[in-house]
Order: structure tokens, then sequence, then C-alpha cells
């Protein structure tokens, strides 16, 4: 086998230029399979971090009427409970689930002021202890809101940058004062997200699909909501998966423990599924890239048929040295192993060489896209190995075809 090998480089490289050409079917096929592969594979990393974030495995599971979110400033529902000390208990004990916090929200458009400067479109979260460490977010500036600041129904609140520089320009935020529907509330700290992270956005529909709400947000104890809203209001609930293919499970089974304490054809609480929503986009994305990876192997159908037809001239060319080797005893299956080394040999130097050129290209492909290069080691591998199998295919009728000339015809052979 390892003399069968020698041989084989030893004729490729005899014949430069056409062994090349031999290859070039492969090659193409090759890198354009690696090549849309890893795209598929950046572009779906891409879509579950534009969607999910960096890392923040957030479940948020609010009330819909309908399909759509409930309008806290409609007025309360009628016949839905808030959230009991027991249902959180529960929550808390979901597979997977790291943390959990309730909290009110209310997107605000006229409501927060520091003097002549206003938070139009922001939104307002009334918020437990443990919601910021269960959101991904941490106190940049100050201090966030303690289990006093709940017991006491102290007036103070924290805001993100957006809000920070919305309301105050140039002055410090951190120990002035705000009015929400003109009650006083003292600024106690700034946060901000622990994973910084920028969503790839290129079009409006990105735009809309991520940006979110950028006018702001003002956290304040979850006790002083009635304050401002209004008293027993039902509860939103956000949790913390461990790992991000645990989001779609724990959503579901935070569902059913929020909707088991009443029935209503409006109403019912849901979770954003962000999983599912990534798993959507990713499966169009790969229907589509799924028809050019068949149409990359057509590619590879084509290299399959030059390689036999470079191998049938090879034996033509080859017909004495065939002729004079069976003459002094070769067996058949030596000649035939011979030409199908060479045909693997062929076709697996190609696999190499369209693997390497699939990585440049996915890389160039990378930069011009802007997605996260994401090379597939079993694509690669699976790539060389069908090579392998193309030159074993399309190389076995030139090999029977080596091995059953007859010793005689062969040796008169000019």
């Amino acid at each position: 086998m390892i003399e069968n090998i020698r041989l084989s480089f030893r004729g490729i490289l005899s014949h430069k230029m056409r062994s090349f050409l031999t290859m070039l079917g492969i090659i193409i096929g090759i890198a354009s399979i690696i090549a849309i592969v890893s795209t598929i594979q950046g572009t779906n990393e891409q879509i579950q971090k534009n969607l999910i974030g960096a890392g923040v495995n957030n479940i948020t599971v609010s009330l819909n009427q309908g399909d759509w979110p409930y309008d806290y400033s409609m007025g309360i529902p009628e016949g839905i409970p808030t959230v009991s000390d027991e249902q959180t208990e529960k929550l808390g004990k979901i597979a997977h689930a790291e943390n959990v916090s309730l909290f009110h929200s209310r997107q605000d458009y006229e409501g927060v002021y520091h003097m002549a400067s206003s938070l139009s479109g922001g939104t307002v979260y009334g918020i437990d202890a443990s919601y910021f460490d269960t959101a991904g977010l941490t106190v940049q500036k100050g201090r966030g809101i303690s289990a006093d600041d709940l017991l006491h129904f102290r007036k103070v609140c924290l805001l993100d940058k957006d809000s920070a520089n919305s309301l105050f320009q140039s002055e410090e935020p951190v120990g002035s004062t705000i009015e929400i529907h003109g009650e006083p509330f003292t600024v106690a700290g700034i946060v901000t997200e622990k994973e910084i992270f920028e969503p790839s956005i290129k079009t409006m529909s990105d735009y809309y699909t991520y940006s979110g709400n950028k006018a702001g947000r003002v956290f304040l104890p979850f006790t002083v909501w009635p304050l401002i809203y209004q008293y027993d209001e039902p509860e939103s609930v956000i949790i913390r998966a461990d790992r991000t293919e645990n989001m779609t499970s724990i959503g579901r089974e935070a569902e059913k423990i929020l909707n088991e304490t009443f029935t209503s054809e409006n109403y019912t609480y849901k979770a954003q599924d962000l999983m599912e929503q990534a798993r959507q986009i990713q499966q169009l994305s790969e229907s589509t890239n799924t028809m050019l990876i068949w149409i990359a192997a057509i590619s590879l159908l084509v290299g399959g048929i030059g390689v036999m037809n470079i191998m049938l001239v090879s034996v033509s060319e080859r017909t004495s040295e065939i002729g004079l080797k069976k003459a002094i005893g070769a067996p058949k299956r030596a000649i035939m192993m011979q030409f199908l080394t060479e045909a693997v040999v062929l076709t697996s130097t190609g696999g190499l060489l369209g693997v390497i050129t699939g990585i440049i290209l996915a890389g160039l492909i990378s930069q011009l896209n802007g997605t996260p290069v994401a090379i597939s080691v079993p694509a690669s591998a699976f790539a060389v190995v069908f090579s392998m199998a193309i030159g074993i295919i399309f190389g076995i009728l030139p090999s029977r075809k080596a091995a059953n000339l007859d010793p005689i015809e062969a040796l008169r052979h000019e």
C-alpha cells in the first residue's frame, strides 16, 4: 500500500497541470460546501446572539391578552390574581432555572421628569432585590435596591445610561431627584449590562427585531409601585436559565405554573420564546442554504467524472507497463489496487485543498457579511472522507479495466 501511494504521488507530480485540472472539480465542490456550512453556522450563532444576547439567558413571562402583552394602563384585568408565594417557590424549583424575580413594567410617555427634561417613551420597572442579578444588570455607580428599601417603601430609583443621559445632560445623577407622576424619587445608582452587547443591525427589520427600547429605563422598589400606578397589579416574571438550550423548556414550565390559578379565554401567561424565534429564522436560513449545498454537490459529481476520465486515459497511456507487470506475475488485485489507490490519492488531495480553500472562503464571506467564522470540524473531516469515497467509486471502472487487460495485447500496445 505504501508503495502504491508513493507511485500515485509520482504519477500526479509527473503531470502537474493535468492532475490539478482533474482535482479542480473536487476542490470547488468541497470548498463550496465548507464555506456554505460555515456561513450557516456563523449566521445561526449571530441570530441566536442577537435575539438572546451575549450569554444572558433570560426568559420573560408576562400576561397576554390574546397574542399581545396586556396593557396595564387599561386597568387591572378581571379574575387575574397576583403571583403567590407558592407559585414563586415553584418557579424557583424549575429544572435548570438559576434565579427568578417578579417585576412590574410600564412604558411611560409623560410621567418621568427632572427639571425641564422628560423621559418620553421610557420604561419604568418595579423590581425586587434580586432583579438585577437575574436580568444580567450590574450597578455601575451608587448602590442597588436593598431589602430595606422594599421593606420601608423608600422612594429611591436607579437609572440606566440612556435614561440618565436623557434626564441629566451634564449634572451628576446619583443623589439627585426625579419625579415620577408627581412623586419625588432619589436616584440611588446607575445600572448597566453585565456584558455589553450590540446586535448586528443592517436593515429596518433588524432594527425592530433587535434594537428594543432605547428611550431608557427607570428601576424602583417593587413595594412602591402602587403609589404611582395601581394596587394588585399582576406581576411579570423573569427567569435566568443555566444554559441557552434550556430557555424554551423553562418558559413552558413557567407558563404552566402561572396559568394554573385561573381560567380565562382572553388572558394567559406566555413566555417570550426567543429560542423558538431564533430556531425559526435559522430554519429559514438553512432551507435556502441546503439548496446551495446540493448545487455545490453537483460539482463533486462532475469532479468524480473527471477523475474517472483521467484514470481511463492513464490506463491507456500505461498499457505497456500494465502488460509488463502482468507478464512477470503481478496478480489482478495488485494492478487494480495500484490504480484505485492513485484515484483515491488524487481525490483526497483535492479534498484537502478544497477544505483549505473553503476555510479561506468562509473567512472572506465572514468579513463581507460581518458574521462570525464558524468552521465545522466534522464537516471538514466528512468532506475529506467523501472525496476519498469519490475516488473509490469513480476509480473502480478504470482499475477494473487495467486489471482485466490481456498481458500479450498490452505488451504489443504502442
